[in-house]
């Protein structure tokens, strides 16, 4: 085994990214414009499948930065707000981002994943990143605080080593380095399964709200609506592990049984049709990492954590916390003293934005959360503080903020008034985190 790996080649770089992601395109893409030697190894080969189309208006500010906001937009469907299922005429209400407390951006867009990824991947070889595709880490041996070394095999045959001064993994729900270092611990607070498809014919809303992101309840979960370009829409459920176990027949009859269960989604799907007779299915695993990083490496993006998706916050976080995660690892290698302080206020800041989103999460399917959705109050801005909260504004805006904590005292308020109905749902909730979903499609449940 020695023998072999001193046969191996060597290259030497300052940074090695393992992921080819938006967390991992992204910060290639700012260490390289620092001046850094960058290599990123990415084991497939983009285009490639993946959900999370949903993109937040925070997102901009960071992609505007990167220099990518035009091809975002030429890629895009254009995202006014979010729309969730309300007891009025309409059926709806529309939380819309031109509305919010803070700064953040008026919109956001809806992508092609596999399109929105290829062009961040690109965008970093093109920022001078050697950003290589079919190329898998296999094994990684920290040496000190700056020397790395990674094995790598290419899909061609090749094996090689790289040596590196720091390590970005952005390895995904693969979680690396959180793997290997036994960081990573399962959400023992929520957990959830999806079934998708994508769908031509499917109703839009009218005028300016034609791209919103639509979410819908069931008794199981909750349901998407994502108008996607070339009149594709993505459809789908998230619900409890325990109700996709009772699976019977073909994945697709299973979804469309799924999504007629909810009366007003299954009318905007009358005249659809599901492109190809595709559905997939993937578990949505809640964990987090105990570390964010330590003297040498970082985590950032799925590596570190995943939330259920239910306000689309995967892109964002990812993105701005490689984007915070690239101004520790240039100054860890200028100034290493600094480091550690730097890494702690960083995984400090990304569990705070994550916590906010968390508190929504893990309570949307319960009787208090869905009752404030479907009846906003505009009182002391609240619904506005609960739309800058879908657009992204999660960190460090005080407007908003506060007005997370009174809706937190009203959801309180709500949960007194409906005791039974609040503990039902939690003893459901914490039952289902305690299991695993088994049966996805997608390569990260088949691994």
């Amino acid at each position: 085994m020695t023998d072999r790996l001193e046969d191996m080649d060597v290259e030497q770089c300052d940074v090695a990214v393992i992921g080819g992601g938006p967390a991992g395109s992204t910060a290639a893409t700012l260490l390289a414009r620092q001046g850094h030697k960058v290599i990123v190894l990415e084991k497939e080969h983009h285009p490639r499948f993946h959900i999370g189309e949903s993109l937040l208006p925070m997102n901009l500010p960071v992609m505007e930065r990167l220099g990518v906001l035009e091809k975002v937009r030429a890629l895009g469907v254009y995202k006014a707000g979010a729309d969730f299922e309300a007891d009025n005429a309409r059926g709806y209400n529309t939380y819309a981002f031109s509305e919010v407390v803070g700064q953040s951006p008026p919109h956001a867009f809806q992508v092609w994943r596999q399109d929105f990824d290829q062009m961040l991947f690109e965008h970093a070889r093109e920022a001078g990143a050697d950003a290589r595709e079919g190329h898998e880490v296999l094994r990684v041996e920290q040496v000190d605080a700056r020397e790395t070394w990674l094995d790598v095999g290419s899909d061609d045959g090749r094996e090689y080593r790289v040596r590196a001064r720091y390590v970005v993994d952005a390895s995904g729900r693969d979680t690396f380095l959180s793997g290997r270092r036994k960081l990573k611990r399962k959400n023992r607070q929520h957990q959830s399964a999806a079934i998708f498809g994508h769908f031509s014919g499917v109703e839009r809303r009218e005028g300016g709200d034609a791209g919103n992101i639509s979410i819908y309840s069931f008794e199981h979960g909750w349901m998407w609506l994502i108008p996607l370009p070339d009149g594709v829409t993505s459809v789908g459920a998230v619900c409890r592990p325990e109700y996709l176990k009772r699976r019977k027949g073909s994945a697709t009859d299973f979804l469309m049984a799924t999504l007629r269960a909810n009366p007003a989604l299954a009318r905007r799907l009358e005249h659809a049709e599901l492109i190809d007779g595709r559905t997939h299915a993937t578990g949505n695993y809640a964990y987090d990492s105990t570390r964010m990083g330590g003297a040498g490496w970082v985590l950032v993006g799925d590596a570190f954590a995943f939330l259920d998706p239910v306000f689309s916050s995967g892109v964002y976080l990812a993105m701005s916390g490689a984007e915070r995660a690239v101004a520790v690892v240039d100054r860890a290698l200028r100034e290493p003293r600094r480091e550690m302080r730097l890494l702690r206020a960083l995984e400090k800041r990304q569990r705070k934005g994550m916590r906010r989103f968390a508190f929504f999460i893990h309570r949307f399917n319960g009787p208090a959360m869905q009752w404030l959705f479907r009846h906003p109050s505009r009182k002391w801005k609240m619904e506005q503080g609960v739309t800058s909260m879908l657009a992204g504004d999660v960190f460090d805006n005080f407007a908003v903020w506060w007005r997370l904590q009174v809706f937190r005292l009203i959801y309180l308020a709500c949960v007194l008034r409906d005791r039974r109905g609040w503990l039902a749902e939690r003893r459901l909730r914490l039952a289902q985190a305690k299991g695993r979903f088994t049966g996805g499609t997608l390569p990260v449940d088949e691994a």
